[in-house]
C-alpha cells in the first residue's frame, strides 16, 4: 500500500538526494574568495556576489535521475520484489554518484587538502540509510502477508 512506511523512507531518500542540488559538498576559502562545489557546479563567492565558475551538467542530470528513480519507486508498492530490486539498484547508483561527486570535488581550487567537507558529502550516506530502511519495511510487509496467509 502507498501509505506504508517504506514510502516515507523512499520519499526521505528522494529529498536527501535532491538536497545535493542546493547544499554544498565541499567549500574552501582562497584569500577573500569562497569556493563551493554543488551537484550543479563550482561556485565562487566574493563578498555578496556568487557566480558559477564551472557547470557540472552530467552530475546534475545523474543526481536528478537518481532522485527520480527513488521517487518513482514509491509507486511500485504492489510489486514488492521489484521494488526491492530497484532500491538495491538505487543504492548502487547512489554509491556511484557519491564517488562521482568526490571526483568533481577535486576540481576545487587548492585541492581537497585545504577544502572543508560540509553536510553535502554525507547526504548520499543518509540516502543509503533511508533506502535500507525502506527494504526493511518491505520485508516486514512480506512477513505480515505470509503470517496472514498461514492463518487462512
Amino acid at each position: 500500500m502507498i501509505q506504508r512506511i517504506q514510502s516515507i523512507w523512499l520519499l526521505l531518500a528522494t529529498l536527501t538526494i535532491s538536497c545535493l542540488l542546493f547544499v554544498p559538498m565541499v567549500t574552501t576559502t582562497v584569500g577573500s574568495t569562497e569556493y563551493q562545489v554543488l551537484a550543479t557546479g563550482l561556485y565562487q563567492k566574493t563578498g555578496e556576489v556568487t557566480t558559477k565558475v564551472e557547470a557540472f551538467l552530467p552530475l546534475l542530470i545523474s543526481t536528478i535521475a537518481v532522485a527520480l528513480m527513488c521517487f518513482i519507486n514509491i509507486f511500485n508498492f504492489r510489486k514488492r520484489a521489484i521494488q526491492k530490486k530497484i532500491i538495491i539498484a538505487n543504492v548502487v547508483l547512489i554509491i556511484g554518484l557519491s564517488f562521482w561527486c568526490s571526483q568533481y570535488a577535486k576540481k576545487i581550487p587548492g585541492g581537497l587538502e585545504t577544502a572543508n567537507a560540509t553536510i553535502g558529502m554525507f547526504l548520499p550516506v543518509i540516502a543509503i540509510l533511508f533506502c535500507m530502511l525502506a527494504i526493511r519495511g518491505i520485508n516486514n510487509d512480506e512477513k505480515l502477508l505470509r503470517s496472514a496467509d498461514r492463518l487462512r
